[in-house]
């Protein structure tokens, strides 16, 4: 079995079709305990679902079977898919989950968010059972070394984020902020950091709607706001200049009819929308409507990536790192695949000892020369152990043969010295 990284992501998809394969909290268990079939060929994995990406991490000879169960669950034509799709194999899906988990895959170049979301991701997995040995290892390793860049380099330094960005664009569209009236749609991370980023600027108003209302309550008494329930947000959204929505709703929760009603109570005055959700809180079509300014998660991602080219230093420093961790996570790979070999050499020399052993024994018990039943013992017992190692030496290559003579005399390689 292999490791292997199938999925999708910003820079492979737009959208509106990363929001067709998305995975919601409450399904994830049994997606991953449907993946990870009995006799089937997946042996581990866990799936990251975020805005920006849908990525299945597992343990298989198979992939194909990963990307086509991607498309079946989601009931999408699998050529739908498949262009957007990559396939990344042992070393490139270590390096991949490396770079996504120190923030270098990101829309926002260092942004944290994605580090919860992969504990989160490692959690549902441990959960359904479908994490392994292998995969523990490797989000291990990517936690390690996502601190190690975080700490040791400037990577996560002056980066401009999604809700600094949202700040940014309303600022264009307002005349300040500070005069508005913002309401929040729902109370995750992402609601939390807008929220942070809008009530510095001092607004007007601030309201957070909530599906469970006691997580709006404490959200709002944070901010100095009011709360109100989801369902009282088509009488309630003519009220404000300003909405940020990011929910985990499989369907939009706003469309465009309460849009047009929404203009018609404001007199056609503009209402600035951001959307930060995957799949999307709002309909795609509001974006073609006169007086709404509609803003994705991927329209943000592009004013945030200003600045990177300023970090390319950093950037460089953090792809060193990985790339040692992506050394020393092979290694551990290649010393895993060689355990059964090694285990079943060790059974084999044990067995030959008990072997020759018991021969001795009943010799000396028949009253053989002590003497002469250790030599015979002795002599046996090396034949019988370097039968293997010489065989697989007169059956090598010539370059092999070099290298294995070197590792068995102790004997430090070439490429060691050097």
């Amino acid at each position: 079995m292999q490791l292997y990284a199938v999925g999708i992501n910003h820079q492979s998809a737009p959208i509106k079709v990363r929001e067709r394969v998305a995975f919601d909290a409450e399904t994830m268990g049994g997606a991953l305990r449907s993946l990870v079939e009995t006799g089937g060929p997946i042996r581990e994995a866990a799936i990251l679902s975020t805005c920006n990406r849908t990525e299945i991490y597992c343990s298989t000879n198979d992939p194909q079977f990963a990307s086509g169960w991607l498309a079946d669950y989601h009931k999408l034509e699998r050529d739908t898919l498949t262009p957007y799709l990559y396939t990344l194999p042992s070393e490139a899906a270590a390096r991949h989950a490396f770079r996504v988990g120190s923030g270098l895959d990101s829309m926002v170049l260092g942004e944290p968010q994605i580090l919860g979301q992969l504990k989160q991701a490692v959690r549902s997995a441990e959960h359904a059972g479908t994490l392994g040995s292998l995969l523990h290892k490797l989000f291990q390793r990517t936690f390690s070394i996502a601190k190690k860049v975080r700490s040791e380099t400037e990577i996560g330094a002056s980066s401009v984020s999604m809700a600094a960005a949202a700040v940014g664009l309303a600022e264009r569209l307002f005349p300040s902020v500070s005069e508005q009236r913002v309401l929040f749609v729902g109370a995750g991370e992402m609601i939390e950091l807008c929220a942070a980023h809008f009530c510095a600027r001092k607004p007007r108003t601030v309201s957070f709607a909530n599906r469970t209302q006691a997580r709006g309550q404490l959200l709002a008494a944070r901010h100095g706001g009011s709360a109100m329930s989801l369902a009282d947000l088509p009488d309630r959204l003519p009220d404000y200049d300003i909405v940020v929505t990011c929910t985990a709703s499989q369907l939009p929760i706003i469309g465009k009819g309460l849009l047009e009603r929404t203009l018609k109570a404001r007199r056609r005055k503009p209402v600035f929308i951001v959307d930060l959700a995957v799949p999307r809180d709002v309909e795609a079509e509001a974006a073609t409507m006169d007086d709404v300014f509609l803003y994705t998660v991927d329209d943000l991602g592009e004013i945030a990536k200003q600045g990177r080219d300023a970090r390319a230093g950093a950037v460089e420093d953090a792809e060193a790192i990985i790339s040692l961790g992506v050394s020393d996570f092979m290694n551990w790979v290649s010393a895993r695949d060689l355990v059964p070999a090694i285990r079943t050499l060790r059974d084999e020399a044990e067995r030959a000892r008990q072997r020759e052993v018991e021969q001795a024994l009943r010799r000396l018990t028949l009253g053989d020369d002590a003497g002469q039943v250790i030599e015979r013992l002795s002599r046996s017992l090396t034949n019988k152990l370097l039968h293997a190692p010489s065989h697989a030496l007169n059956n090598l290559g010539e370059c092999s043969r070099d290298e294995l003579v070197q590792l068995l005399s102790g004997r430090p390689r070439t490429s060691d010295r050097s």
